[in-house]
């Protein structure tokens, strides 16, 4: 039977790895909201860099209070409002937080106090980035996507993860070459882009952390995720046709996460 005090540290540990993953999620949004300007892939300079100016309100760009500034408690204490002009405050913020604290307790619930449990926190986070930005701007950054692919081939150097060295290399090659294929040929026979070297290289970068046979399987959750996404759109009013650009990312994102949720939990195909 587990003892009181050891039960006291495993909440401990949670509630800690909680909170700091929400704090993650904080910084995430500044990532998300200023990272696509100061990379060039949107031209709106007034976002400003990762560093300055201090967090403000999007509306009235008034500088958010540090008080303000807590995550999730925040969001809350104002009812989703701004304190200054009363604008709304977009959802993206508090799911993004809450995303990052899930994220955390996921980490240490699967893998535990290791380093393994430190790359997948990464994993996740990078993942909540690319999605949010992709679904934003219809960009999937290459100051994510391409640390992302490195550090999933140096994860399994170091034999933290379920591939070999040369099965992640192999997931590098095959994730690129595959998207770019379908590509290829989509431009070919319709004349517009089917997906985006964005979309290639995230699942290039899949590929590094999870070696290449894990590739088809999330490819096809990917996809079902879309189709969700998509449905749930129209039913919502969207007007989707044939030539409406839908981002993958997202997509391609949540099915990756939920592989390494399935690696933690050990099932069979991903473990």
């Amino acid at each position: 039977m587990e003892s009181s005090g050891a039960m006291t540290l495993n909440w401990v540990f949670y509630v800690t790895a909680a909170a700091f993953g929400a704090v993650i999620g904080s910084f995430l949004n500044v990532l998300i909201h200023r990272g696509p300007a100061f990379w060039k892939l949107v031209d709106d300079e007034t976002r400003g860099d990762l560093i300055s100016p201090r967090s403000y309100c999007p509306s009235c760009r008034k500088t958010i209070r540090s008080v303000h500034l807590i995550p999730l408690a925040s969001y809350m204490m104002l009812g989703g409002k701004c304190a200054n002009c009363g604008a709304s405050i977009a959802l993206r913020y508090p799911l993004v937080e809450l995303a990052g604290a899930l994220s955390g307790v996921a980490a240490l619930a699967l893998f535990g106090l290791s380093m393994e449990a430190a790359g997948v926190f990464f994993f996740f986070m990078v993942m909540i980035a690319l999605a949010a930005i992709d679904a934003e701007t219809g960009y999937l950054p290459d100051m994510l996507t391409l640390p992302l692919l490195i550090i999933g081939i140096i994860a399994n150097a170091f034999d933290l993860f379920n591939a070999t060295l040369g099965g992640a290399v192999l997931g590098v090659i095959i994730g690129y070459g595959a998207f770019r294929l379908v590509d290829i040929v989509f431009l070919k026979l319709r004349g517009i882009e089917g997906l985006g070297q964005g979309d290639a290289k995230l699942l290039a970068a899949i590929g590094a952390w999870f070696g290449w046979p894990v590739l088809p399987p999330v490819v096809f959750l990917a996809a079902i995720f879309a189709l969700i996404g998509v449905g749930i759109a129209s039913l919502r009013g969207a007007k989707i046709g044939k030539e409406t650009p839908v981002p993958f990312g997202p997509a391609l994102a949540a099915a990756a996460a939920s592989a390494m949720i399935a690696h933690g939990l050990r099932l069979p195909y991903f473990a």
